[in-house]
């Protein structure tokens, strides 16, 4: 096999006595906030219309700038606020959103959307093609997440009021996925730019911010839009998100009555079962990845050699790491793709057991008998895995140095090329979109810009393949490639739990790990489609 590396950007312990360990993690995936709550409850009745969701999330929204959203639970705040051009349902298939059709020309390299007709922005402006363009055009021009997502994007065009046209450099089959999340919001063209945006943003969602009671970092408060050409996919008239990060004082929340709902810690399930609520398992919504990012051996020689890489996946006991670190909430994994997508396949789980005595021998054979020493950052959503990661692999003989990254440094120093090693706990996401990030030269996980002739090939398949049923065998194999070549150490899966309170329904399965509105409903209730 032969590997090229070119330096470049990119991106983004089990302490057995830890009770809280896998929902603090998860916290400090989504993001640090202040717990906050006051003595209101949560109102629900037997009427869709008259409902409250009164949901607690883990992580504040950054700012309601289009430019500069972020994904993880405070995709329930935008995503209520914003429109999106297509939507993603809760088994992650997508349906019109905003965009009522698409087509792509024949070479894959222009994407068409005809815009629904009637929309309005909360202010009472219509949507239009040049809202679109306006948005995707500062996006494009603004650094961020979505700025990232959108790299193949070449230019984009509205020759009529209706009608978008995305300009591609090259074809990429993540794109109709990235525009049902983030990089697909609409903006108000006459405010969007606005600092008042950050707080107070106009949008054509399904649901207006109220000012007034919201109090940020803390409690958000949305008022369902009578007039929502999608408002059957809302059955609540008034959703109340709460920022919570401590899992005790999300549970206390809960059995006040200051929610309806909101994801619960393994230790809170028992009482809180007993205290009538319905408790929804979602087995993975995150996995913890260890990045072999320099696969040339560049900055780490040894990580050059495809024995080496073996070696690092066989040193985790990684169903030992579920049942005590996440104390069963989650799934030990040897791939890197969501076990409810396509591209998911049970058989590569079986490819690097755990064998201690294994990886000493592949890496004597490499030329390490005594192991070698490597330097890792240390991020905050690394942390409380980070002395059982450097047990298991000081077992084999690597030495494992942590080096502290302050968290608004996060995304810089991983994508830095520093680093030839690192850990991240990322959320899922579709399997074209987690294959562009982790496997394309230019995806912002592949840090060292990694290529390998076989994956190109398998690569410019994907992104040419617009046939669903056609790509999901590609995937598989980009799959069955990245662990047979070991270009990571996929150690487990983070599950979740959601408490709702009788009358409200949890929707999710896992199968999209989008956080929006549209995963709760009212029972007894038909789910919308959308």
């Amino acid at each position: 096999m032969r590997i090229r590396s070119s330096h470049s950007r990119p991106r983004p312990r089990p302490r057995q006595r830890s009770q809280a360990l896998a929902a603090a993690v998860t916290a400090a995936l989504l993001a640090t906030a202040t717990a906050a709550c006051d003595s209101t409850p949560a109102a629900t009745s037997s009427s869709g219309s008259d409902t409250t969701l009164a949901l607690s999330i883990l992580g504040t929204p950054n700012s309601f700038d289009p430019a500069q959203l972020i994904e993880g639970q405070q995709t329930y705040v935008w995503d209520s606020i914003f429109d999106t051009l297509l939507l993603q349902d809760n088994k992650g298939e997508l349906h019109p959103g905003a965009a009522q059709s698409w087509s792509y020309s024949k070479d894959g390299r222009a994407l068409t959307l005809k815009l629904r007709q009637g929309m309005k922005f909360s202010s009472g402006e219509p949507v239009d093609a040049n809202a679109v363009r306006a948005t995707l055009e500062r996006t494009l021009s603004t650094p961020g997440q979505s700025q990232q997502a959108l790299t193949s994007v070449a230019s984009v065009e509205a020759p009529d009021a209706s009608t978008v046209v995305i300009r591609l450099k090259q074809p990429d089959s993540s794109l109709l996925s990235l525009l049902s999340t983030a990089p697909g919001v609409i903006g108000d063209p006459k405010t969007m730019a606005n600092k008042s945006t950050a707080l107070n943003p106009v949008g054509s969602g399904p649901y207006t911010l109220d000012t007034k009671a919201t109090v940020n970092g803390s409690v958000y408060v949305l008022n369902r839009r009578d007039d929502y050409w999608n408002k059957k996919a809302y059955p609540f008239k008034t959703v109340k998100i709460r920022v919570i990060t401590d899992p005790t004082a999300s549970a206390n929340a809960l059995k006040a009555g200051q929610t309806n709902a909101g994801t619960a810690d393994v230790s809170q399930l028992s009482a809180l079962k007993a205290a009538g609520f319905q408790i929804t398992h979602v087995q993975a919504t995150a996995g913890a990845f260890l990045v072999l990012g320099d696969r040339a051996g560049i900055k780490l020689k040894p990580l050059g050699d495809l024995r080496v890489r073996k070696a690092v996946n066989m040193a985790f006991d990684r169903q030992k790491m579920v049942t005590q670190v996440l104390r069963g909430s989650g799934k030990a994994t040897d791939q890197l793709f969501n076990p409810k997508g396509k591209a998911y396949d049970e058989a590569l789980n079986k490819v690097y057991p755990y064998d201690v005595a294994g990886a000493k021998k592949l890496l004597a054979e490499a030329g390490y008998p005594k192991g070698f020493s490597v330097t890792m950052p240390s991020l905050v959503f690394t942390k409380p895995f980070e002395p059982i990661f450097t047990q298991a692999l000081a077992d084999i003989g690597i030495k494992v140095t942590w080096e502290p990254v302050p968290a608004q440094q996060t995304t810089s120093a991983v994508a830095s090329g520093k680093y030839p090693m690192f850990m991240l706990v990322e959320g899922l996401n579709t399997d074209a979109v987690m294959t562009k990030s982790f496997y394309s030269p230019g995806g912002f996980r592949n840090v060292f810009r990694s290529t390998d002739p076989k994956l190109t090939g398998l690569l410019d398949q994907a992104a040419r393949e617009l046939d669903p049923v056609k790509s999901a065998g590609i995937y598989r194999e980009i799959n069955e490639f990245g662990v047979q070549n070991a270009w990571l150490a996929p150690v487990f899966y983070l599950g979740s739990d959601w408490a709702t309170k009788k009358g409200i329904t949890y929707l999710g399965d896992g199968s999209s790990t989008m956080s929006t509105i549209r995963q709760f409903g009212v029972a007894g209730s038909s789910p919308s489609r959308g």
